[in-house]
């Protein structure tokens, strides 16, 4: 088995069970975030929302990946997530399908993501609800950040892709 260089190599599912065409992605700035409705960093959903509002039309895809392997945050399902990501945070983009971001049970994009960018001390897993990684476009992950990097810090990153 190849192992994969870029994001579009790995099927994906939207929030509603639907195959997400990958080929939306291509020549795309995608930022990666893993989600959760009852953490105390979802406030930052409004943030990500931002940055998908200023840049979507310069080339920016955000993707938010519902998790609840965190101190069981992410309880909801399906549609419930959807509604409560926009009626709380107004958020327009792409939620995918509720997904483990370590184990196991990993979303194979998942362990590409951090095989490419490990965390601090070269950890191979995520630490905690809205890790952050940057994809350039050409599908590979560029930049990783910390739950605790507000989106608006990553505007000098995103607008060096575009």
């Amino acid at each position: 088995m190849t192992v994969a260089e870029t994001i579009y190599q790995f099927p994906l599912k939207q929030l509603n069970g639907k195959d997400y065409d990958m080929s939306k992605l291509e020549g795309k700035v995608v930022l990666i975030v893993n989600t959760a409705s009852k953490c105390g960093f979802t406030p930052q959903l409004a943030g990500l929302e931002e940055l998908n509002k200023q840049y979507a039309d310069k080339g920016l895809v955000v993707l938010g990946f519902p998790c609840n392997q965190f101190a069981g945050q992410e309880p909801l399902e399906g549609d419930e997530i959807q509604q409560v990501c926009k009626r709380n945070y107004g958020v327009s983009f792409q939620i995918m399908e509720k997904i483990e971001v370590n184990g196991d049970n990993q979303a194979p994009i998942y362990e590409y993501l951090k095989r490419t960018k490990p965390g601090i001390l070269g950890l191979k897993r995520v630490k905690w609800n809205f890790e952050k990684f940057l994809v350039n476009r050409e599908g590979v992950v560029v930049e990783r950040f910390a739950s605790t990097t507000e989106p608006k810090s990553i505007i000098p990153y995103i607008e060096k892709l575009l």
